[in-house]
């Protein structure tokens, strides 16, 4: 909790106390290395790092992340006891750290898909003949590809200095697989070259070895932006966690048809909820809702989404 004495008596500037709001450090707590004792972003970051390190600090002081208290359930009644499995103790280790040290935002939104459904169920007979299962979410990646090159922020991620960011010239797109064995990632490689038809066979491709446990480590590696998503399960929002080192992912629920007003009436259209976690150091809300605002857009257009790939 931050000490709103402490924090405006700190020896800092405007951005330094900006970025100590947004990881939530009370800057009275934090010791300047600058010029005449000043707290610099390095000292801030200096600060979490100390708190996230393994015996740094004193719970008692509040200086350390505090234990969940785990008591003996079968004091309270019969119990059974199964191990957690392999996939679920990696990826949740990956997640809580993600979790701890990246500050995250998520943002809503909803994009109109009614074009792009009927677009989808009139090339449906096409796909099937060549074999490809064409869902949603393979017109959810193309516009994702489209969305991270107009706005390559998206695709970038922070160095290990945490100095610089890195900007990747190329677009790997991953997507969250519903295994029998826990969650994975498999990622689409140099998603900008494949059309829809490509990804949507790429899809099933790497969902089927994911459910398998067919998917080898590099199938699963150098993704640069993730989408989860749970549309054919239900839902309508979540906060997904970003995939560090990547710097934003998107969560997709169910769509489902509501009433929208057009033109002086309610007409039915197909909804789609979409929700954007990113990392807040990275992207600040109005570049947030500028990446939603544009991939909600160009699912709209079922068009470009089905043009073949230059």
């Amino acid at each position: 909790m931050i000490s709103e004495d402490s924090f405006a008596r700190a020896h800092a500037g405007p951005s330094v106390r900006r970025f100590a709001r947004e990881l939530g450090v009370d800057l009275g707590r934090v010791r300047g290395t600058g010029q005449k004792g000043r707290i610099t972003d390095a000292d801030v970051k200096a600060f979490v790092k100390s708190l996230m390190t393994p015996g740094a600090g004193s719970t008692a002081a509040g200086t350390a992340l505090p234990k969940v208290n785990v008591p003996d359930f079968a004091q309270f009644g019969p119990i059974d006891i199964k191990p957690i499995g392999r996939v679920q103790r990696i990826s949740g280790s990956r997640l809580h750290a993600s979790w701890v040290n990246l500050p995250h935002v998520t943002q809503f939104d909803e994009a109109d898909i009614t074009e792009l459904e009927a677009a989808r169920r009139a090339l449906k007979a096409k796909a099937d003949s060549a074999g490809i299962k064409l869902t949603t979410l393979a017109f959810v990646v193309r516009a994702c590809v489209k969305a991270l090159q107009q706005f390559p922020l998206f695709n970038s991620s922070i160095d290990a200095s945490g100095e610089n960011l890195v900007f990747k010239k190329y677009i790997h797109i991953g997507f969250a697989a519903d295994t029998p064995n826990g969650l994975l990632v498999p990622v689409i490689r140099d998603a900008d070259h494949k059309d829809v038809y490509e990804i949507a066979r790429a899809l099933a491709e790497l969902s089927a070895k994911a459910r398998d446990g067919k998917l080898t480590g590099a199938e699963m590696q150098g993704g640069s932006f993730t989408i989860s998503s749970l549309g054919g399960i239900g839902g309508t929002a979540f906060t997904p966690i970003i995939n560090a080192p990547e710097v934003a992912i998107l969560g997709v629920s169910r769509a489902s048809v509501k009433p929208v007003y057009r033109d002086e009436a309610f007409v039915p259209r197909t909804i789609l909820p979409l929700s954007l976690s990113y990392d807040h150091r990275v992207v600040d809300g109005a570049n947030g809702v500028r990446f939603t605002s544009y991939l909600a857009k160009t699912l709209a257009d079922a068009h470009a989404l089905t043009e073949a790939v230059p």
